[in-house]
């Protein structure tokens, strides 16, 4: 498995190795060693392991976690394609605002790891697009967050054509209103609850 750090900081992509035969393929999305050799530090448990399934066109997020708790992610595509955007929503982080993006398929095994507090989006590139997420925290739908995954503050390059976007999504609220309401994670906030012997993530 190889690795690259993202843009964002703490943010990281990793790609498995594919082993083919005359059935298929085998490949591992996550691997351990690999992760802590990137991330100093393990994936210890995996609180909740979910997956959606997406048409073309559909673009989801940007979605995080109210922090605290906070919620990090480990994503991969094992069937269709997507563009997935990390975003970096901690306030003070040296890497605020930025984005970077990725794209996921079984083809090349991409996968993306993003750390608490950063932000989560991506567009589905074929018919049948499924995402699996690793969470270190179990969804609870009062804490889910989102910002406006169009508004040009950010500027993420979407691909044009028809999009599909849930009501939560079409209504989340833009950069700068979800700064001035105070609802954007805090850097030193996202760092400690990653360290926390308590939390899914351990130091």
């Amino acid at each position: 498995m190889w690795s690259r750090e993202l843009a964002v900081e703490g943010a990281i992509e990793f790609t498995a190795r594919r082993f083919p035969d005359d059935r298929g393929f085998f490949v591992s999305p996550y691997q351990q060693p690999a992760f802590v050799e990137a991330a100093g530090k393990p994936l210890a448990t995996v609180a909740q392991a979910s997956y959606s399934c997406s048409r073309r066109g559909v673009l989801r997020g940007v979605h995080f976690t109210r922090t605290p708790p906070g919620c990090a992610k480990y994503v991969y595509c094992p069937q269709g394609a997507v563009l997935d955007f990390v975003v970096d929503l901690r306030v003070g982080s040296p890497t605020f605002r930025r984005w970077d993006s990725v794209v996921l398929d079984p083809v090349d095994c991409r996968s993306v790891y993003l750390p608490v507090g950063v932000g989560h989006a991506f567009f589905a590139l074929e018919d049948g697009s499924v995402m699996t997420y690793l969470l270190s925290e179990s969804y609870v739908p009062e804490q889910e967050l989102g910002l406006a995954v169009l508004d040009a503050d950010l500027g993420l390059p979407i691909p044009a054509g028809p999009l599909v976007l849930s009501e939560r999504d079409r209504t989340a609220p833009t950069l700068a209103e979800a700064t001035k309401a105070g609802i954007l994670p805090d850097y030193p906030t996202c760092l400690a609850l990653e360290k926390q012997p308590a939390g899914v993530l351990d130091s």
